[in-house]
Parts: C-alpha cells; sequence; structure tokens
C-alpha cells in the first residue's frame, strides 16, 4: 500500500526504516520520562510507563497508516507536568479525574478535528508566522539538544552559559562532530549511526577515564512486564464538574497549538505539503493527534501530541507513513523492554536534536525581512519559542503582534475571522495560566 506514496516521495523502504528507527531513538526519551513525571501525582511509575508506550504504539501507527505522515505521536513534554503540578498537585484534582479530562479534551478535540474546525485554524495562520515556527522549533529542538549534553546549563549571573569541558560534554562534542561530517558527506543513516557512534563512546563513563563521574550508561537487565493497572482507571463522571473545566481547556489548547505548531512547522521544513500548499493530509493527522489524546486518557497517561524530535527522521529522508510505523513498531517491544532504554543515553541523541536544527529553520529565508508588519510577529515567534522554552507561547505572541501590528497600521484585510478566533483563546489561555 506505501508503494505509490514511496514513489510519489523518491523514498525507499531502506530509507523510511532508517527514518522510522532515528525518530524512535530521539523519542524514546519519553517511555521513562513520561512515568517519572506523572509518578509525583501518586500515579505507579510501571503503570504509566505501559501507558506511555500504548500511546506511542497506537498513535504513531495510526499517524502512518491513517494519516500517512512521517511523524511520532506520544505523551506531550508540558502537558505531562501541566497534568502533575498544575493539575493534580497545584488544583488538588485527583489523578482519575485529571485522566478524565485528558479523554474529554481528546474527545473535544476529535469534533474540532472531524468539523474541519482545525483545519480552518491551520489555514488561517499567515504563512510567515508558519516559517517562523518551523524555525523557532528548531531553535527549540537544538536547545533541548544542547541541554540535554549539558552544553548549555543555567546560570545565576548570565540565565545561561556554557558546561565545563568534562569527559561527557567532550563525548558530546565528538558525537556531534562525527555526526556533523557524516551528514555533510550525506552518508545514508548518517543520524542514526552518530547516536550508535555516541553511545559506544560513552560505555566508559564513570568507569575507566572519567574521573569519578557517575556512568552515563547503567544497564539495569533487559525484561520488565507491563503493568495494566491504569487502563480504564479515568473518571469520566467527576471531571465533568465545572471545576474541572480549567483543566480540560488547558489540555484542548495547549495540545492544539502544539500539535498544530509542529505538524505545521515540519510539513514546511520537510516541504510535505499538499497541492495547495497546506500541510499533508492535515485533517487526518489532527484527528490522529485527538485520537492519541483519547486514548492516553483511556490508558493511563497525559495527552498525546505529535512529536518535534520526529524532525530528526525526515532529516534522514522520511516521506511517507511508513516513517511513522517502522517508529510506533519499536515502540511495542518495550512493552517487555524498557529496561534496555537506558543503554542510550541523553548524550547520544543530542547530537542529532542539535542538528536538525540547521534542517527546521531554512524555511526562515522564505520570510520578507523587509516588510516589518510582517517581520516582526514572524521574529517574535521564532525566537520566544526557544527563549521561553514553550512552543505555544511562542505561537500566541506571534498571533497576537501579528493582529495588534496589522490592526493599528490599518491592514485588517490581512486578518482572518479565524485569526481572531484564535487571539481569543490565546487571551483567555494567558488569563488563565
Amino acid at each position: 500500500m506505501f508503494s505509490a506514496d514511496l514513489i510519489k516521495n523518491k523514498s525507499t523502504i531502506t530509507t523510511e526504516i532508517i527514518a522510522g528507527t532515528s525518530s524512535f531513538l530521539a523519542t524514546s526519551y519519553i517511555i521513562v520520562v513520561n512515568p517519572s513525571v506523572l509518578s509525583q501525582a501518586g500515579m505507579p511509575f510501571s503503570g504509566v510507563l505501559t501507558a506511555t508506550v500504548l500511546v506511542c504504539f497506537f498513535s504513531s501507527l495510526m499517524m502512518g497508516w491513517y494519516a500517512k505522515n512521517p511523524v511520532l505521536v506520544a505523551p506531550g513534554m508540558g502537558l505531562n507536568a501541566f497534568f502533575t503540578f498544575s493539575a493534580v498537585i497545584g488544583m488538588k484534582v485527583p489523578w482519575p479525574v485529571a485522566l478524565g479530562a485528558v479523554f474529554w479534551s481528546g474527545i473535544f478535540f476529535l469534533l474540532l478535528s472531524a468539523f474541519n474546525i482545525r483545519t480552518y485554524i491551520v489555514r488561517a495562520i499567515p504563512r510567515p508566522l508558519r516559517y517562523a515556527i518551523a524555525a523557532g522549533i528548531g531553535l527549540f529542538i537544538t536547545l533541548i539538544g544542547f541541554v540535554n549534553a549539558g552544553f548549555i546549563v543555567h546560570n545565576p549571573a548570565t540565565i545561561v552559559g556554557i558546561g565545563k569541558l568534562q569527559p561527557a560534554l567532550l563525548t558530546f562534542l565528538a558525537g556531534l562532530l562525527f555526526t556533523a561530517i557524516l551528514v555533510t558527506r550525506q552518508i545514508k543513516g548518517a543520524i542514526l549511526i552518530g547516536i550508535v557512534f555516541t553511545t559506544l563512546a560513552a560505555l566508559p563513563l564513570g568507569r575507566w577515564w572519567a574521573m569519578g563521574t557517575p556512568p552515563l550508561i547503567t544497564w539495569k537487565g533487559i525484561f520488565a512486564a507491563p503493568d495494566f493497572s491504569l487502563l480504564f482507571k479515568l473518571d469520566l463522571i467527576h471531571s465533568l464538574q465545572w471545576s474541572v473545566v480549567p483543566v480540560i481547556f488547558a489540555f484542548v489548547f495547549t495540545d492544539m497549538f502544539d500539535s498544530l505548531s509542529t505538524l505545521v512547522g515540519l510539513s514546511e521544513a520537510a516541504n510535505l505539503l499538499d497541492e495547495k500548499g497546506e500541510p499533508r493530509n492535515i485533517k487526518r493527522a489532527l484527528i490522529t493527534d485527538a485520537m492519541a489524546t483519547t486514548i492516553a486518557g483511556l490508558v493511563g497517561s497525559s495527552p498525546g501530541t505529535a512529536y518535534i524530535e520526529s524532525a530528526v527522521g525526515i532529516k534522514e529522508g522520511g516521506r511517507t507513513g511508513l516513517t511513522a510505523i517502522t517508529g510506533a513498531l519499536l515502540f511495542l517491544p518495550f512493552l517487555f523492554l524498557a529496561p534496555l532504554l537506558s543503554v542510550v543515553p541523553a548524550i547520544a541523541t543530542a547530537p542529532a536534536l542539535v542538528l536538525v536544527g540547521v534542517f527546521m529553520v531554512q524555511p526562515v529565508t522564505k520570510i520578507n525581512w523587509t516588510q516589518l508588519d510582517e517581520a516582526i510577529p514572524a521574529f517574535l515567534a521564532m525566537v520566544i519559542i526557544p527563549f521561553s522554552y514553550s512552543i505555544t507561547q511562542g505561537i500566541i505572541w506571534g498571533f497576537l503582534s501579528w493582529t495588534a501590528i496589522k490592526l493599528i497600521i490599518g491592514k485588517k484585510k490581512d486578518i482572518s475571522l479565524a485569526l481572531y478566533i484564535i487571539d481569543a483563546f490565546a487571551i483567555l489561555a494567558l488569563v488563565l495560566e
């Protein structure tokens, strides 16, 4: 069924499998990180781990099979933090009720997507903002890679600073240089080879020559039985109380714009566009994203969303749904093999994330920087994403500044009705934050 897509996109099965594997390795950290966040809400770590794998598998499979896009779907970072620290701990919402809120937000997404409302929202995003969002996400991914590697660290005096040249950081830099050379020479599977190379280079850390540094790679065994204790533990009735509505709204708004911006950014960067210049199969992709959130509530996780780390696989040449299907299938064994992920440290995937930024910022050249009424909102969207560590905040201020500037200088025709509606939700989100 994928042969026509492969021919149309000038890709091959080998390329798609390598791309899917690369995206999986860049995304696989969520299998352990998501449980570590949600367990602080009182949920069992092993139960959330199983739920996380289920969300990743079913949602990514649907994205590949149904939406035919090379994008992996997994529980969103930021959304899991809101679930734990804002909803459960901050607002005292019991976690079963919070899971119910996740489910209902997914149903609301599904209705918005099925009736094409979310598609209209995508089309309402001005093109300069689309290009800026793609570039901002690229900078964001690069920043994540640098932070994961310890290259960029917190500095009280200057907010951020450069980490000390310790063995782990030197290993990252070696992996970055090695991967960059492979990418520059257009070696097939360069990013995947780079991840493997950096993992092997990290093996001695804390053991042979790291001067007392704790080991980055710890062997935790091979097998771990899945824990289905969170399956269908959501509270559907109490999650519809008025006091929980702000939680549902927060999930709806944040997940919607995270997924929209990710899909738009990846589509613009990789030219995954239809004949009208819109992100291809956008309606199906958004329905998939909605189903990911609905499934998450049912199995016991925070909302699922399209993952920006999918850019790693797209940079490897992934252009069809086979990339996402490969990633989905690689998630499934980790229902039983989760401890194996400890073999791939953060510094091994960090070079891939850093280099993906080069690929993602390319659309910024399409912005007319001399037309300041469009360049300024685009610039704000682009830089606020990495500076605030939030895709949503970049989107919000990009939209609001675009509307404000256009209104004040008398260019109302450049603002669609859908954009006014988006602005209203953006302001509401800022007020409720």
